[in-house]
């Protein structure tokens, strides 16, 4: 017994030890055993700090079961409480944003009365300065601002002497005629600005730390950024992305007015926040909080609205940077570009709102490194890090691979495939940059409350989606490429207006094009399946039936719809059977047409006259393909009984001989030549010529074969021989012949006559 007492003092206290904390165990009280007596009171016992098997184990050797029991019962009450304490999910988050909201209501309004107290605050800091340094006290500390910065220009002044050549070769270039040739420009004159720069604030900042007093030196350095630093590296920034001077050298694609306009506001908005920085700064360095003046406040606010009219008035300019200066961009492109002026607006209005909501919350902590500042920026310069992205692709995209239509429609959806992919990739960049400025530790956003706890969880989602799309853009753009290669080198073009000559036919593509574009489907459509299924696991649902129930719902289809399962297997060994390519010229059970678009379960054959016909793969008997390796093309002439056939063939080996120094020669397998007399009829002599060239190529030499036949013969005396229908009238009573009017009906009939028979010969099945 007494050894079963022992472990059920050490199991009791193990579950309590689970359930509380170190810290929580060392501040509980306890009585003790007085005498080794269960039944007595028990005494005040001090648990120790660390905690470890062999301390349990030589504490519950002190105690007594009540003791133990009691102490069970204290740490189960006070996690009981600290349950209670916790909110409800999901209230937390929107309590929060409620008394967020209402305390930035108080915000405003108390700063919106206190207007005509606004300068108070800088009054009373200006007084305690004063108090503080007296009057040659501020005479000396605006005097050693003064000569630091004097020594500081005149750092400046000999760093930009020396490099006096770089300036002049910078100014003497007017018009560069690439871009490299442009970024060399603007990047020298860039580099000198900022080591001028740095040159000024490293001296200056080095004379303040040795002339002004202890007191001042964190005065003095707040002036010098905020006023004079800032602004300067604005306007360097500004001019080698808008050179609102010279336009030649501009980067971005705007007009001048934008440029300067952008150039002018920019410098005074940034001058606004520098004085509203320093203001703040000031007062606080006297001793007054932010919270005590307005007059930071309204500054900011000033600002916000003043880079909302920028942003409003320069709305065409900043749509045409993200434009571009190529027309190619698309309607959602252009739908975007439109929509980002306004877009910015709203989130510099965010940007203000949550940065109050943080300020009346009383985290000043969480803005002092200027995070509002850095999110507005990187939004506001969204459409230079575009311009970035094509300049970039310009360089990084591979050369146009042929030439034609199909290669500058392959060279364009490639260009496009890779802006799309540098976008995707800049919002990806442009994402952790800022959720590293606000310190957002994503590793521990699950150990948060439900609503921080559903954002990562959409956020994980969010970054699922974007590599799924990743992955479709790189493969669909691999896919496409290669697509277009193989089109292009097999003179594919079935956009034309005239494909095949217009005369139906035309080259085939190889077996590599005509399966591509199946891959392609099956690719997105994997892609798509994945990223959903993984989404979908992250989000916490079981995809295991999920899985279960496709493959039941795929046997179920194809037992029930056997007719699909025929048109897709019959289909899959049309292919492995290479049967037919995309382009070539099929004959299927009486139907004809180029085939212009495959499927899963059936191809379309375009008519050159314009009709599309959608045969299923189970419904074709048999496939006649007119478009492999080569076509044989004969043409008939008929001539005058008495024409010479020899000076006829030899005339056609001389056309054989022309044409083969025509442009499309090399389209010629065999050249034309004679094959003698094919027949003769009641009209002449038929004689006949052929020649042998590529697929849909028959079609341009066959015209040229026959304008070169008229032509040879009308220079040789050769006639073509014509229809003639002979009418022998009567003789009337007294010998003489019938007059020219019967002889011309009695003609006419003749020739009816022979008409209805040639068409009834015609009809007739051969």
């Amino acid at each position: 017994m007494k050894s079963a007492s022992c472990v059920l003092r050490i199991l009791l206290l193990a579950i309590a030890v689970l359930l509380g904390t170190g810290a929580g165990f060392a501040q509980t009280g306890m009585t003790a055993v007085t005498g080794g007596n269960e039944e007595q009171a028990p005494a005040t016992v001090t648990l120790p700090k660390d905690l470890t098997p062999e301390t349990v184990r030589e504490l519950v050797s002190k105690l007594s079961d009540q003791q133990v029991r009691q102490l069970l019962l204290e740490r189960l009450d006070a996690v009981a409480r600290q349950d209670e304490a916790k909110p409800e999910p999901g209230r937390d988050v929107l309590a929060f944003l409620g008394s967020s909201f209402a305390a930035v209501g108080g915000l405003v309004v108390n700063a919106v009365t206190g207007l005509p107290e606004v300068f108070s605050g800088l009054k009373s800091a200006s007084g305690e300065f004063a108090d503080k340094r007296g009057a040659g006290g501020i005479f000396w500390t605006f005097a050693i601002m003064g000569v630091a910065m004097a020594v500081g220009f005149a750092a400046e002044m000999a760093v930009t002497r020396f490099a006096s050549k770089w300036r002049e070769q910078i100014e003497n270039v007017q018009a560069p005629e690439s871009l490299q040739e442009t970024l060399e420009v603007l990047g020298k004159r860039l580099f000198l600005e900022l080591v001028g720069l740095l040159a000024f604030f490293a001296v200056t900042r080095l004379m303040i730390q040795i002339l002004a007093p202890e007191n001042d030196r964190p005065l003095l350095p707040l002036l010098m950024v905020n006023l004079i630093v800032m602004p300067r590296l604005s306007i360097a920034i500004t001019r080698f992305l808008f050179a609102p001077t010279r336009p030649k050298l501009r980067l971005v694609h705007t007009d001048d007015w934008t440029a300067r306009f952008i150039f002018r506001h920019q410098l005074g908005v940034i001058l606004l926040i520098g004085t509203a920085n320093v203001i703040v700064g000031f007062q606080e360095l006297q001793g007054i909080s932010f919270s005590e003046s307005s007059i930071g406040f309204w500054l900011v606010v000033i600002s916000v609205c003043w880079l909302v009219y920028v942003l409003y008035r320069a709305r065409h300019g900043l749509t045409s940077i993200i434009l571009g200066s190529e027309d190619d961009a698309t309607r959602g492109e252009r739908l975007l570009a439109m929509a980002y002026p306004w877009l910015a607006i709203v989130m510099v209005l965010l940007t203000w709102l949550i940065i109050e909501m943080i300020l009346a919350a009383g985290r000043v902590d969480l803005i002092d490194d200027g995070q509002g500042y850095i999110t507005v920026c990187l939004f506001l310069l969204t459409p230079i890090f575009d311009t970035m992205v094509r300049g970039l692709v310009k360089h990084l995209v591979p050369p146009m691979r042929g030439e034609g239509v199909l290669a500058e429609a392959a060279y364009r959806s490639t260009k496009r495939s890779y802006i799309r992919i540098g976008r995707a990739l800049l919002t990806a960049v442009v994402i952790v940059v800022i959720a590293r400025v606000w310190d957002i530790d994503y590793s521990n956003l699950a150990s948060a409350g439900l609503g921080v706890r559903i954002a990562a969880s959409m956020f994980e989602i969010l970054f699922i989606l974007a590599a799924g799309y990743l992955v479709w853009e790189v493969v669909t753009l691999w896919l496409n490429r290669k697509l277009a290669d193989e089109r292009t080198a097999a003179g594919i073009d079935l956009e034309s207006e005239e494909p095949g000559g217009g005369e139906g036919g035309g080259v085939g593509g190889t077996r590599m094009s005509t399966v591509l574009p199946l891959v392609k489907m099956v690719a997105q459509i994997s892609i798509i399946t994945i990223t959903i299924l993984i989404a979908l696991g992250n989000m916490g649902v079981d995809i295991t039936p999920l899985l279960a129930g496709a493959g039941i719902v795929g046997l179920a289809i194809g037992f029930g719809a056997q007719t699909l399962v025929k048109d897709i297997v019959s289909g899959l060994f049309f292919l492995v059977d290479d049967a037919f390519r995309v382009g070539e010229y099929l004959e299927i059970d009486g139907t004809v047409g180029t085939v212009e678009k495959i499927s899963v379960r059936s191809l379309q054959l375009r008519h050159h006259q314009g009709p599309v016909h959608t045969i299923p793969y189970g419904e074709i008997p048999k496939i006649t393909n007119n478009s492999r390796d080569w076509v044989i093309v004969k043409l008939k002439f008929t001539v005058p009984f008495d024409t010479d056939v020899n000076k006829v063939k030899k005339l056609f080996k001389q056309i054989g001989k022309d044409i083969m120094e025509a442009p499309y020669a090399d389209d010629i397998i065999q050249t034309f030549k004679s094959q003698g007399v094919y027949d003769v009829n009641d009209v002449g002599i038929v004689v006949r010529g052929k020649f042998m060239a590529k697929p849909g190529k028959q079609w341009m030499i066959r015209k040229d074969v026959y304008a070169r036949v008229q032509k040879i013969f009308a220079e040789n005396g050769i006639e073509f021989a014509r229809r003639e229908v002979r009418v022998k009238m009567p003789e009337t009573e007294d010998g003489a012949e019938a007059g020219d009017q019967n002889t011309a009906a009695a003609a006419a009939e003749a020739a009816i006559a022979q008409q209805e028979e040639e068409m009834q010969a015609a009809a007739k099945p051969t």
